[in-house]
């Protein structure tokens, strides 16, 4: 049996082929999933402005299981063209603090700016609530995060014993 050959003792031949599929249309507007985070890291944008690039991975519902959202989390630099840089970027660390908390809460505890390897570790694979929203853009469309919370209800981090932290934050500015 050669390498080209299928199962079912066919064998494969050159031309063209198609394997289906395409364009997906994003997840509808407002609609809330349970996601974890599959890839977390530090990565600059076209202009070399630091951020933290999160992508999620939908669990359910199975409408959009498997489907990923790509999310930036501007925390370090400014986002260009921001009509307030400072205030995005406290936003943006709101954020990272609530998705943190819902994981566990250990790059907080570090008190520290998180590394590559921290974020991977504390933030990967932990299922949590997310709203995923619709942004239009030039004439195409996407998603992104606007909040995040707790899985089912309960955190998965005991409350602080200082200021509390919100486990659920939402955020008007698309991420484009």
């Amino acid at each position: 049996m050669s390498f080209w050959d299928f199962q079912d003792g066919d064998e494969a031949v050159t031309g063209t082929f198609e394997v289906g599929g395409g364009n997906m249309e994003p997840i509808p507007n407002d609609t809330t999933c349970v996601a974890i985070i599959d890839e977390a890291k530090w990565d600059k944008d076209q202009l070399g402005n630091r951020l933290i690039s999160l992508r999620w991975s939908v669990v359910a519902p199975d409408d959009y299981k498997n489907r990923k959202v790509f999310h930036k989390l501007w925390v370090d630099d400014d986002k260009p063209d921001h009509k307030d840089p400072a205030k995005k970027r406290d936003k943006d660390k709101r954020l990272l603090a609530a998705i943190d908390f819902n994981a566990g809460g250990k790059l907080m505890a570090s008190g520290k700016a998180p590394t590559n390897d921290a974020l991977g570790m504390a933030l990967m694979n932990k299922p949590m609530s997310i709203k995923v929203m619709l942004w239009e853009y030039n004439g195409k469309t996407g998603n992104w995060i606007s909040a995040v919370g707790p899985r089912g209800g309960k955190s998965t981090a005991p409350a602080p014993k200082a200021t509390p932290i919100r486990t659920v934050v939402e955020d008007d500015d698309a991420p484009f």
